[in-house]
């Protein structure tokens, strides 16, 4: 165990005006005639690769920030997630640490929705397609993509895996500040050689929505390439249909009920054989062509599946219909401004 140089003193009227500043942020203030007394847990020395902390108790932590050690760090040792790093920055109102600088983490979420007054956090889903060399409308070079991978890196952006996101929608978890989720469609065999490779660099997660009738094509994915992403922890295979047909229009002389079962046959084979190939539950579900019907979400909701996304630009707030999230494509021709503008990761709060 470790001793500090501080003063038990000195530490102990640290821990007292933190615990009364943060209680006194989220109650409100006694009378002045009742005073009351402030809790307090008296400071303990943790190794050096758990602390130092310096105080603690059911509702904040007080620690110094260790070398090496960043926000995405402090949150998974305290709150049990890297991407909960924006909790503790709003918290000390700060967009990253130093080495030596104290810190309170809030233990428990007192504002699950992220209102504030300037707005509702929202998570941008973003939507590639492919990779090359030369740029085409659904076509990002590989210098493009990288650029755009360290510009979240950079920024504080949240890079979170899209399976989390029903946990938010359903109140279970905040969401993140300044949010994004990749997501790259079809199932291209540039994911694996150009996408891939910066994910993993960045430790960013993305899903891959794949059409099961693709795979084998000449620039598809294999299931051997799409075993290696999976097994990484980064990458999350999901379905995009079978086909990638319009699930919403009819085929000629197609009957009401013969558009049902097909419907069904395009949401249930590419769940089926993800999961047989891969051993990966279907959490969400990415429309051709951004297109749905409640015949489409009846499939879904009867294969247990939670999400549904759209081509829709914009942010999705925590009050987002699940099966009609909004999703922001790409382009080759995007240069970074653009970029930056299409990351919406706050919507302002109406007012009469």
């Amino acid at each position: 165990m470790r001793t500090f140089s501080r003063s038990a003193a000195s530490i102990t009227r640290l821990a007292a005006m933190l615990a009364a500043i943060a209680l006194g942020a989220c109650v409100q203030a006694p009378p002045r005639d009742t005073p009351q007394p402030v809790p307090f847990v008296p400071p303990v020395a943790v190794p050096d690769d758990d602390g130092p902390l310096l105080a603690r108790d059911s509702e904040f932590a007080v620690v110094v920030v260790q070398p090496g050690e960043d926000l995405a760090r402090l949150a998974e040792r305290w709150l049990g997630d890297r991407s909960r790093r924006s909790v503790i920055a709003e918290f000390n109102h700060v967009d990253e640490v130093r080495a030596g600088q104290t810190v309170s983490i809030p233990l428990r979420n007192r504002n699950p929705f992220g209102l504030g007054t300037a707005g509702v956090p929202a998570i941008t889903i973003l939507c590639y397609h492919r990779f090359g060399s030369r740029p085409g409308s659904l076509t990002v070079t590989p210098a493009a993509f990288e650029a755009q991978m360290a510009y979240l890196a950079s920024h504080g952006y949240t890079v979170m895996a899209l399976d989390r996101l029903p946990a938010i929608l359903e109140g279970r978890e905040p969401m993140p500040r300044k949010a994004v989720a990749i997501t790259i469609d079809d199932g291209y065999r540039s994911t694996f050689e150009v996408a891939y490779p910066v994910l993993r660099k960045h430790k960013f997660p993305a899903t891959v929505f794949l059409y099961s009738d693709f795979v084998g094509a000449g620039d598809a994915l294999n299931w051997s390439q799409m075993k290696e992403m999976t097994a990484s922890g980064l990458v999350d295979l999901q379905p995009h249909s079978k086909t990638h047909a319009n699930l919403t229009v009819r085929q000629p002389g197609e009957s009401e009920g013969r558009y049902r079962e097909r419907v069904r046959r395009e949401v249930e084979a590419p769940v089926d054989v993800i999961k047989a190939q891969l051993g990966v539950p279907t959490v969400s579900f990415a429309f051709p062509y951004g297109d749905v019907n409640d015949v489409v979400v009846g499939e879904l909701r009867s294969k247990g599946v939670k999400l549904g996304v759209t081509v829709t630009p914009g942010g999705n707030a925590f009050y987002a219909p699940p099966y009609m999230l909004r999703r922001t494509m790409i382009f080759g021709s995007d240069d970074m401004d653009a970029f930056r503008a299409k990351l919406v990761t706050s919507l302002p709060i109406a007012r009469r």
